[in-house]
């Protein structure tokens, strides 16, 4: 089972790692509702290296991102859900509504995110291939799930 750090904790990790010739993945999201896309995505990612580290953005940056009403889980509970899933080994919630100074903070060896991503509009990429990582856009089997539309589909159910 994973852990959820503060950023302080997670360079740390990347510097330890890091000096131990570890190979450390990095991806993010808003991880709402958690899904089969993303646990796949997630399993995937983790593949690439030898641990993963979820940035998960707040609440006040998913608003910030989705709108009102959003999250619909909070915070807190959306990164101990993604901690507890055995592909995932470092958690961290970050506030920005961008993750490059994240990404730039962690310079991962591998910036990881889903297939509906091209590479060139994942962001902190230049960071992580100019620092020698590589970025790549993990295909899934589900590309249509998301948060999103299971929050609209619950709505339509409700009569909203």
């Amino acid at each position: 089972m994973g852990t959820v750090a503060t950023i302080e904790e997670i360079k740390q990790v990347r510097e330890e790692a890091r000096g131990q010739g570890r190979k450390v993945v990095f991806t993010n999201g808003c991880f709402d509702v958690l899904h089969r896309g993303h646990v796949e995505y997630l399993a995937q990612a983790r593949e690439l290296g030898d641990l993963l580290i979820v940035g998960v953005n707040s609440d006040a940056s998913v608003r910030a991102l989705k709108g009102e009403g959003r999250p619909v889980v909070g915070e807190e509970d959306r990164a101990a859900v993604l901690a507890a899933l055995g592909c995932v080994d470092w958690v961290v919630i970050f506030d920005d509504a961008s993750v490059a100074g994240l990404v730039e903070e962690v310079l991962p060896d591998v910036l990881a995110k889903g297939g509906d991503y091209t590479l060139e509009g994942i962001v902190g990429r230049e960071a992580v291939e100019a620092a020698g990582g590589r970025v790549v856009a993990v295909a899934s089997s589900v590309p249509q799930a998301s948060s999103s539309e299971i929050i609209r589909k619950m709505g339509e159910e409700r009569g909203e």
